[in-house]
């Protein structure tokens, strides 16, 4: 396609902080991987939070900040949408957005329940538009090349994969009781932090068919209540009232893969002093590679080399060899970073891509289905912990 193509117009219903980070991906879409994309029209950020959706607007060139998003669903000019609001919403607005044809990437988690996960793999089924779920981790070049290494075999046969996101938002027990507090055991940290280590293991490793040995744990039972609005993981004032939290800080498991490779995995957003730390090892009798978050730019790998003086892990700085990389930052020299704001990017072109009908897209989002698989596999993990650790069987991969 050329820039005389019809402008294809995008909106965000979501103002918050991962709601910004799609809309700065939008408006950086045209600037990464070459042309291919027809011009991208930033039309509206809805959020019920009018002053948080003029200012998300404003600070990322959007035309317009809209009360709802119901007023996405009903204008006729756009023509895909993020949606990046509590899970509970997602279901219902994807039917809507759906019904008004238009391509939907869906944050992670897929829903706030199994039944609404079925219901909107279903609705994609059936769909006539894209739908897709946002799992940035995937566009991380270091993790898409430790992926590389693992399917050509590099690393031997797999024998461990211990994965783990650390994150420490819900550290202070003064913290608000927002949404992310509420709605069950498998949507506290398992479905905010926990959705992408598993969807990152099974891109890396390969399908999981079964979880044992799962705990889960509430370190802070009660939260005040907030004054006001809460925006992602803000501190806002709060009353002197308390309520209840409905779901886990903490949770380990253990899983088997299709391979016969074990993994183990831990995830909290009770853990001190570690602000975004999605980490993991995987190991083979052949090498091992290592990614840690807090250090995108760069990967370990160790294999066996054949001068036993020089063995040892490698820091493989991010450059031009790794995935998206090239084309997709300004500076294409090793060294000089990547962020998680660059996953954004390669996800949003990744996804007009395919909205597009681009020749050579970029490898493909998530779909519906992948995304009600990660929630079966979280559903498993907690009827492991209500069994007191026993193996659950989930369902096979599509």
């Amino acid at each position: 396609m050329t820039s005389s193509a019809k402008p294809l117009s995008v909106a965000v219903i979501g103002a918050g902080m991962a709601g910004r980070s799609h809309a700065a991906g939008y408006r950086n879409v045209n600037t990464v991987f070459g042309p291919g994309l027809p011009p991208v029209r930033l039309a509206a950020i809805a959020d019920a939070n009018t002053a948080l959706a003029e200012d998300a607007a404003r600070r990322y060139g959007f035309e317009k900040a809209l009360p709802s998003w119901e007023a996405v669903a009903e204008d006729p000019t756009i023509d895909a949408v993020s949606i990046v609001v509590g899970n509970a919403l997602h279901r219902p607005i994807a039917e809507a957005l759906v019904a008004a044809g238009k391509h939907v990437l869906c944050e992670k988690p897929l829903a706030g329940s199994l039944e609404d996960a079925r219901a909107m793999a279903e609705l994609e089924r059936t769909a006539d538009v894209v739908t897709a779920v946002g799992y940035t981790f995937r566009r991380s070049p270091g993790i898409a090349a430790i992926r590389d290494h693992v399917r050509r075999g590099e690393l031997g046969d797999l024998t461990l994969f211990s994965g783990r996101y650390w994150c420490d938002y819900a550290t202070d027990p003064k913290g608000p009781l927002s949404w992310r507090f509420k709605g069950g055991a498998g949507s506290g940290a398992l479905g905010d932090v926990g959705s992408h280590i598993i969807d990152a293991a099974e891109y890396v490793a390969g399908p999981i068919t079964s979880v044992s040995g799962a705990t889960l744990s509430t370190q802070i039972p009660k939260r005040p209540l907030p004054l006001g609005a809460v925006v992602g993981h803000n501190s806002a004032p709060v009353s002197d009232e308390f309520g209840e939290v409905e779901n886990e800080d903490t949770a380990s498991f253990t899983a088997r893969f299709e391979s016969g490779l074990v993994g183990t995995f831990s995830v909290t957003r009770t853990g001190f002093g570690l602000p975004n730390g999605l980490a993991f090892d995987v190991l083979g009798v052949g090498g091992r590679a290592a990614f840690d978050q807090h250090r995108p730019a760069e990967y370990l790998f160790d294999d066996a080399q054949p001068d036993a003086r020089t063995r040892g892990a490698r820091q493989i700085i991010a450059g031009p060899q790794m995935p998206y990389f090239a084309g997709g930052v300004p500076m294409e020299a090793p060294g000089v970073g990547a962020s998680n704001a660059d996953n954004f990017t390669y996800q949003a072109r990744a996804f007009l891509d395919q909205v597009a009908g681009v020749a050579e897209p970029l490898p493909s989002c998530a779909t519906f289905a992948e995304g009600l698989r990660t929630i079966e596999i979280i559903r498993a993990i907690v009827e492991s912990a209500q069994s007191h650790g026993a193996a659950v069987q989930v369902p096979p991969a599509v």
